[in-house]
């Protein structure tokens, strides 16, 4: 089966994740029937899409009529074979219950056609299990998507050990195709790779707490400012539901023992029903008291690094395990999580063979399972880290940087953000070797156009790294926002012109840098958003000013205030962002071709061109004269009769700058 195969997909579950899963293939274009065992369960799950459409179409994230046709798209049923009887694709997202689950799929294998492919939304339960309850286990793979559907970009796409590649890479284009990005779970892991990373951090934090070894807010302040970490441990607790936690835990325990054992705090909150947000009252009182105010100055250096030993122990587990590599982790629990930086990054920035010593010593003192450091952590930390070092063969003139590199390559010079392993995010070091590299680029007489591009095809920049906010060369917040609009902004003022080519991830920051290039040009993999008011900030690296000059002012409010993450290159080209889409496997040679295009155009009347086009954003009077006055300049240029020399003789002419 092929994707253009694919056009109904049954959905299994009204509930929150089942009509999200619903209504986001659904406005993909998919006909979709959602069923649930009773009819007030099912037309609430259709009411909660009409109602969400609504919103969207509301804030202009799409027209009325894309509503109308997408709520059109989808049938509420009960009936299981009317649900099923012709679904190409079905995705399961029942409660989070093996027996139910196994009941549930039962009754799918009677009706649903042989050409069906199956797919569990489950969290963590095991998927070879569920798969042994069908008659298609070769045909039925996880496809666990992350709450809320409509607005979490993840799906974690997991193998069960009898399931076909072609199934997997099936769903992964499923998963694409619904504007999704989805991340290889290559074994069947209890947990996979998001759940196992946070539910083991959010327990370690309860077991501190349980032992007296901390509090609640100087594990939430560790987390959240000084982790960088988008809320804390506890706060993220109450927001996912501390039952949820704890079930998933348990599982953990039950199946990979002892060192998932609950922490006594976890448990008494679920037995006490204090579930966090949902229930009013969690770690944090949401109703008679202030909710989760984390204070940003109880910061804990033996917080930090107990939980980053424990984070950086999954993650050896599921390396070593072969669950994951070290790439997807990360990228998983940025999308997933919403960690500016992966975990396995950030355990390799700390040290792990420090990291390594803090688990062996409170595995002496305590003797409880969970500190037992996994071997491969061992033998990682004695190679110095996760990630390998990339080895660099380039064939042009280069220059020597930590975190970016940069080349000149006959007349193009390349600006590439050189941090694949942790999406390209940007520090503050990072900013200050782009302003030497831009100073060195613009002294050399022989480069004539710029090639901006981000390491790997996962992210062009998936924006600020702020876990090195609280080391940044002491700078303070608002410094560190004026070094990057002005380092940023060189982009504009230098005389060559500038092309991002965007693969990936372009977000936040990323897409401040993207901004002040000249011209912009994307694979249809990308995505692009300036996601800060998520994290109550404000774009601060020129994005609130140059974004309207490109896209509009009603645009770049949208952009901003929706915070979203997933906004697609043809989106972005409507608005004018973008200047160009190209297919991915094209793309590559597609930026360097147009960079050698600009860098054959004539130097001096483009150092012009973008001097007029900056003085006349502020004064258009400044801008006219400086335009008249240059276009009589060129006149005087060697460039210019060569240019009418070429035009008479039809051929492409030969610009030296003179």
């Amino acid at each position: 089966m092929e994707l253009e195969d694919i056009n109904t997909v049954a959905v299994l579950g009204a509930g929150n994740m089942g009509h999200g899963i619903a209504e986001v293939a659904a406005l993909a274009g998919y006909d979709v029937t959602m069923r649930d065992i009773k009819e007030e369960f099912v037309q609430d799950g259709y009411d909660q899409i009409e109602w969400s459409l609504g919103k969207l179409a509301e804030n202009d994230q799409i027209t009325e009529e894309k509503a109308d046709d997408t709520l059109a798209r989808i049938t509420p049923l009960v009936d299981m074979e009317e649900a099923v009887g012709d679904a190409d694709f079905v995705i399961e997202a029942v409660p989070e219950k093996m027996e139910i689950k196994k009941d549930v799929y039962g009754e799918l294998e009677e009706h649903a056609p042989d050409r069906a492919i199956f797919a569990t939304n489950t969290s963590s339960l095991s998927i070879t299990e569920l798969s042994e309850v069908t008659e298609r286990p070769e045909r039925f793979c996880g496809m666990h998507f992350f709450n809320p559907p409509i607005r979490m970009p993840l799906v974690e796409v997991i193998t069960g050990e009898h399931t076909d590649e072609g199934v997997l890479e099936l769903t992964e284009a499923l998963a694409d195709d619904f504007g999704k990005s989805p991340v290889r779970v290559h074994r069947d892991a209890p947990g996979f790779i998001v759940n196992r990373v946070l539910v083991p951090l959010m327990n370690e934090a309860s077991w501190l707490v349980s032992n007296d070894e901390a509090t609640i807010a100087e594990v939430d302040s560790t987390t959240k400012f000084d982790m960088g970490l988008p809320m804390g441990a506890f706060e993220l607790g109450d927001q996912v539901g501390n039952d949820v936690s704890l079930h998933v835990l348990e599982y953990l325990h039950e199946v990979l023992g002892e060192a998932y054992e609950p922490a006594p705090l976890l448990v008494k909150k679920v037995e006490n029903e204090e579930l966090g947000k949902k229930t009013g009252k969690g770690f944090y009182d949401y109703e008679d008291g202030d909710g989760a105010e984390v204070p940003s100055d109880e910061g804990s250096e033996f917080v930090k690094e107990r939980l980053l030993a424990a984070t950086a122990n999954e993650a050896a587990k599921l390396i070593g395990g072969d669950v994951a590599p070290p790439e997807s982790i990360d990228e998983a629990v940025m999308l997933g999580g919403g960690w500016p930086e992966g975990p396995v990054a950030l355990a390799d920035d700390h040290g792990l063979e420090s990291l390594l010593e803090v688990l062996e010593e409170a595995h002496e003192e305590t003797g409880h399972a969970r500190y037992e450091p996994d071997e491969y952590l061992r033998e990682r930390a004695e190679a110095g880290g996760f990630y390998d070092a990339d080895s660099d063969n380039g064939d042009g003139e280069r220059f020597d940087y930590d975190v970016i590199s940069v080349e000149i390559d006959d007349s193009v010079g390349h600006l590439e953000i050189d941090r694949a392993h942790r999406m390209n995010t940007i520090t503050t070091d990072m900013i200050e070797e782009v302003d030497d590299a831009i100073d060195k680029l613009v002294e050399d007489d022989e480069v004539r156009a710029l090639l901006v591009t981000g390491a790997g095809d996962r992210a062009f920049s998936a924006g600020f790294d702020a876990s090195t906010a609280s080391v940044a060369n002491g700078l303070q917040a608002a410094e560190m926002s004026r070094l990057g609009q002005r380092v940023f902004g060189r982009l504009e003022e230098i005389p060559m012109p500038v092309l991002a080519a965007i693969d990936g991830y372009c977000l936040g920051g990323g897409m401040e840098f993207a901004t002040c290039a000249d011209m912009r040009i994307s694979s249809r993999r990308s995505k692009f958003g300036q996601p800060e008011h998520n994290l109550g900030l404000l774009p601060g690296w020129g994005g609130t000013q140059r974004l309207s000059r490109i896209v509009g002012e009603g645009r770049a409010k949208e952009i901003i205030f929706t915070a979203r993450n997933d906004y697609d290159p043809e989106t972005m080209a409507d608005y004018g962002f973008v200047n160009e889409v190209v297919d991915n496997d094209e793309f590559e040679d597609r930026a360097w071709e147009l960079a050698r295009d600009l860098a054959a155009g004539p130097p001096i009347a483009q150092e012009f061109t973008k001097k007029t086009m900056l003085a006349g954003r502020t004064d258009l009077e400044a801008g006219l004269e400086l335009e008249a006055s240059s276009f009589g300049h060129l006149f005087t240029t060697d460039d210019l009769w060569e240019g009418l020399a070429a035009f008479q003789q039809d051929r492409e002419p030969e610009f030296e700058g003179k």
